[in-house]
């Protein structure tokens, strides 16, 4: 086999490949991370992170970094949608929540994170060609001392919507472009604008405007006053391409403010400005041999606030499979179910933002019509739950090979609190090494036996819990349940159905008498 320099190129230093780069380094995977800007970009982009990435952050042990880093770590559960909002602020146990934190400080984090395990991140490195054979890839890099040539097992395009890797390996990125521009400020109130106690604003020329989204036939404005200022937004129906590298300005915020509502809005000190626009694609395949893509560069969503969580759950996916390539142990196809699983998650995401553009974009009474019955339906818990699972991206269940919908296999594994030989654990616990894991729950000898050949591989831990949802659970180490024993299912039925999920996640068995239960 050809010797390599590193084991996997990642082509782009944003959330998505800042996240693989520090879960391969938590894998014992050498990652060299190549971002063409020389310094990490300052414009604004997204400003928080939610849904089903702050729980695998959790489960990590990285979550309160985030939150030490934001603005807000948890903000109110009220959630844009459609041109509306979906507020889950009435609920227990809201199921999409988010933490208030820049871009910026969401890849500094990150990038802390990936040095810690060893990443190499270099900036200023732009790919200029790519290709690759049966055992390598091979990029070609101009850097600031020239160029270069850097060979890997694989590479990762997590480079962007634009992404020149996905290009160079012939990947279709079909979808549409929508005629709309979105401009979004976070600014402070002046004096000039009355802010009553209920939300509302009133401004001189413009009189009293309601919280939430004002639709007028030159777009929507919507806007919401925080502890802090006022975030505002506008849509308008342009077929201008911008340059995302080139910010915004207050002016042009104004301007927009302007021509929807049809007069000035007085408007304080920017704190965060950005412009985007809505694309509505998906790559067709997220593998191409050797190479593979992640995040903006595998998908686009015409919504804000699902993107970035949708790529670094790319990563989380992809990282530990890569990882068990190289450490020889894949078994056949494992990498395979890559594309899959994500592809599979992408198009759930795609279904909720194309939802939302059916919502936001109609303007007649059969649009306006489907809005107040989509607002009406939010008013029952259940609806409410559903919709905010689905954004958040909590209701993914991966198909599994020889589970059916009566087990867990496929879901998230939930965070139950665990008691031990050595004491008081969690799931969450169990995760921060991204480890697979046997969990015994149930006190059966004859499972743990069974796991026993993988041991080298998992972690066996046998364990108690007060609400059991099923006898054992073998937990990947992306944190999803590959297999789960239903309480009191036949014995010979759980002993067989649990070699196969171990052999066709983990590879073939070893036998040893090395011991690796806890």
């Amino acid at each position: 086999m050809r010797v390599t320099d590193t084991d996997v190129i990642i082509v782009g230093a944003g959330p998505a490949g800042l996240m693989l780069a520090g879960e391969l380094g938590l894998a014992g995977v050498r990652p060299v991370a190549l971002e063409r800007h020389a310094e990490p970009r300052d414009t604004p982009k997204a400003s928080g992170i939610g849904g089903q990435i702050l729980h695998l952050l959790r489960y990590r042990g990285m979550l309160d970094r985030f939150e030490a880093a934001g603005s807000d770590p948890h903000p109110p559960p009220r959630f844009p949608f459609g041109g509306m909002h979906v507020d889950l602020r009435h609920l227990v146990d809201p199921p999409m929540q988010a933490v208030a934190i820049a871009q910026v400080d969401t890849e500094r984090v990150l990038a802390e994170r990936a040095a810690e395990l060893g990443a190499d991140i270099r900036r200023g490195h732009d790919v200029v060609g790519v290709s690759q054979d049966e055992a390598a890839v091979t990029v070609d890099v101009r850097g600031p001392d020239g160029t270069y040539r850097v060979t890997a097992r694989y590479l990762v395009g997590c480079d962007g919507g634009r992404s020149r890797i996905r290009d160079l390996a012939g990947i279709p990125f079909p979808g549409t472009t929508y005629p709309e521009v979105n401009r979004v400020g976070h600014v402070a109130v002046p004096d000039s604008v009355i802010v009553f106690d209920n939300g509302d604003i009133e401004a001189p020329g413009l009189g009293r405007i309601r919280a939430g989204f004002t639709r007028t036939d030159r777009g929507v404005f919507a806007y919401a006053v925080t502890r802090d200022g006022m975030f505002l937004s506008t849509t308008e129906d342009e077929s201008a391409e911008y340059d995302d590298d080139q910010p915004m300005t207050l002016t042009e915020l104004g301007d927009s403010v302007r021509r929807v509502l049809g007069a000035d809005l007085p408007l304080g000190d920017p704190i965060r400005l950005s412009r985007f626009t809505f694309k509505d694609r998906q790559a067709q395949r997220y593998r191409d041999g050797r190479i593979l893509l992640a995040g903006d560069a595998a998908h686009l969503l015409p919504a804000t606030g699902v993107s970035l969580n949708l790529g670094m759950l790319d990563s989380v996916n992809l990282a530990w499979k890569l990882a068990a390539d190289m450490h020889g142990w894949a078994p056949t196809g494992l990498l395979d179910t890559y594309h899959d699983e994500r592809h599979f998650a992408g198009a759930r995401a795609l279904l909720q933002t194309r939802a939302q553009v059916a919502l936001r974009r109609g303007d007649d009474p059969a649009a306006e019509a489907l809005r107040e019955v989509f607002q009406e339906l939010l008013v029952d818990e259940s609806a409410l739950r559903r919709v905010g699972a689905l954004i958040a991206g909590a209701d993914i269940r991966y198909p599994q090979p020889g589970s059916n919908d009566r087990t867990l296999a496929g879901t998230f594994a939930p965070d139950l609190a665990l008691r031990t030989d050595e004491g008081a654990s969690s799931v969450a616990e169990l995760m921060r090494t991204a480890r697979p894991v046997f969990l015994d729950l149930a006190d059966r000898p004859d499972l743990r036996e069974i796991a026993r050949d993988w041991q080298h591989r998992i972690d066996i831990i046998s364990a108690t819990t007060d609400h059991r949802p099923a006898d054992a659970l073998l937990i990947r180490p992306d944190a999803h349940i590959a297999w789960a024993a239903t309480i009191d299912e036949p014995a010979d039925t759980v002993t067989s159905a649990l070699r196969e999920a171990l052999t066709v996640w983990f590879g073939a068995p070893v036998k040893s008498t090395v011991p690796n239960i806890r």
